[in-house]
C-alpha cells in the first residue's frame, strides 16, 4: 500500500524523530539612570539569545514593577510579555519568541520598550537564528494533485483570506496556563520544516506535525484559549484555530468532527474534535500547527516549554498501520 501523502502542507511521509530544544536564557539587566518622561536606549546589547529555525526562545526582563507595561519587536513582528507568576523565578515580565521556520541565520535585534509610568526605556536584546536541517523529499505525483485549476486556487485564496481576517487581532491577555498537552498520541508521519520537490516544483516548507492515529481518536487542546475559527477548507479539511492570547494560536486540521464552535472557551485537554482525514489527505491523522506572534513554530516546542503544570497527556492511542502515511499540499 502506497503511503499517504499529506497533499496541503507538503509534508514528508517518513517517520524521523525530532530532537527540539527551547534555549531559555535570563536577560541580563542594564543598569541606566532614568529621567522622568524621557526615552533611553540602552547602548549595546542587554542579553544574547539564540536558537534554531522553528523554535522558542523564553525572553525575561526582570523589573519589580509589576505594572510597568513591555512590547518586544523582532523582524518586523510584535512580541507580547506578560508578568512572571512562578515563585522560584526572579520577578519581571516574560516573552515568548517564535523564530519562524524561514527566517534568515544569523544575529537580529529584539527591541523591547517597558513604559513604567511616565519612564520609558528600550532595551537591546541579540538573538542569533541558527539554521535548522530541514528534510528534502523529492517526489512524483500524478499532475491533478500537484497542480490545481482556476477555481480550487480561488476557493484556496478566499479561505487563506478568511484566516487571515479572523485571526488579525489577537486577544490581549494571557489565556494558557502552565503544562501543555499533546493533541493525540500517534505516530509522526509528517516532520515539521520539511521541504517537498514535486514534479520538479518546489513547494511551501511543511509548517506543523502530522500525527497517525486512527479514525475517529480524540484531538485534546493543546492548553486553554478561545475557538477562534472553525472550517471546512479545500486542502485542511474539518479544522480549528485555538487563540491562546498574546499572539499564539494553534491549529487543528483533517478532523472528521469539530466538537466546538466560534466563541467556546476550551480547557487544555479538552476534546475538540476528532482524528480524520477531510481535505486532500490520503489517510486518517491530525496536523497539528502552531503560531506565535506571526511566526510557525514546531509545536512540540511547546511541551519543553519551563511552564510545567498538571494537565494531562492525550491518552494513548494504537498507532496507525505503519503502511499508512498523510494528508494534503498546499499551492
Amino acid at each position: 500500500m502506497r503511503p499517504m501523502v499529506d497533499l496541503h502542507h507538503r509534508r514528508q511521509a517518513v517517520v524521523g524523530p525530532s530532537v527540539l530544544a527551547v534555549l531559555v536564557l535570563l536577560a541580563g539587566s542594564l543598569f541606566v539612570d532614568l529621567m522622568s518622561g524621557s526615552v533611553l536606549t540602552a547602548q549595546g546589547a542587554d542579553a544574547h539569545y539564540s536558537g534554531k529555525q522553528g523554535q522558542i526562545i523564553v525572553v525575561k526582563v526582570p523589573t519589580d514593577d509589576a505594572t510597568a507595561r513591555v512590547q518586544g519587536k523582532f523582524l518586523g513582528r510584535s512580541v507580547s510579555f506578560f508578568l512572571e507568576t512562578r515563585l522560584d523565578e526572579p520577578k519581571g515580565f516574560v516573552g515568548l519568541l517564535g523564530i519562524d521556520l524561514q527566517d534568515e541565520p544569523g544575529t537580529h535585534e529584539l527591541a523591547v520598550e517597558m513604559n513604567t509610568g511616565d519612564q520609558s526605556r528600550t532595551l537591546t536584546y541579540r538573538v542569533t537564528i541558527v539554521k535548522e536541517k530541514f528534510h528534502v523529499e523529492h517526489l512524483t505525483l500524478p499532475k491533478d494533485k500537484v497542480d490545481l485549476d482556476d477555481k480550487a486556487v480561488a476557493r484556496w485564496k478566499a479561505e487563506q483570506e478568511q484566516v487571515k481576517t479572523a485571526l488579525a487581532t489577537d486577544s490581549q491577555a494571557k489565556l494558557w496556563q502552565p503544562g501543555f498537552v499533546e493533541p493525540v498520541n500517534g505516530r509522526r508521519t509528517g516532520i515539521f520544516g520539511s521541504v517537498r520537490i514535486m514534479n520538479g516544483q518546489p513547494r511551501n516548507p511543511h509548517n506543523g506535525e502530522d500525527i497517525s492515529a486512527p479514525l475517529g481518536a480524540d484531538v485534546l487542546a493543546t492548553n486553554d484559549g478561545v475557538v477562534r475559527l472553525t472550517v471546512e477548507h479545500f486542502f485542511s479539511g474539518k479544522g480549528i484555530f485555538v487563540d491562546h492570547g498574546l499572539g499564539f494560536y494553534s491549529m487543528y486540521f483533517h478532523l472528521s468532527e469539530v466538537l466546538v464552535k466560534d466563541g467556546d472557551h476550551v480547557k487544555a485537554g479538552q476534546v475538540v474534535g476528532k482524528v480524520g482525514a477531510t481535505g486532500r489527505a490520503t489517510g486518517p491523522h491530525l496536523h497539528w500547527g502552531v503560531k506565535l506572534n506571526g511566526a510557525r513554530v514546531n509545536p512540540y516546542a511547546l511541551l519543553d516549554l519551563p511552564f510545567r503544570g498538571s494537565t494531562p497527556s492525550a491518552a494513548p492511542v494504537p498507532v496507525a498501520d505503519p503502511t499508512a502515511g498523510v494528508g494534503p499540499l498546499a499551492p
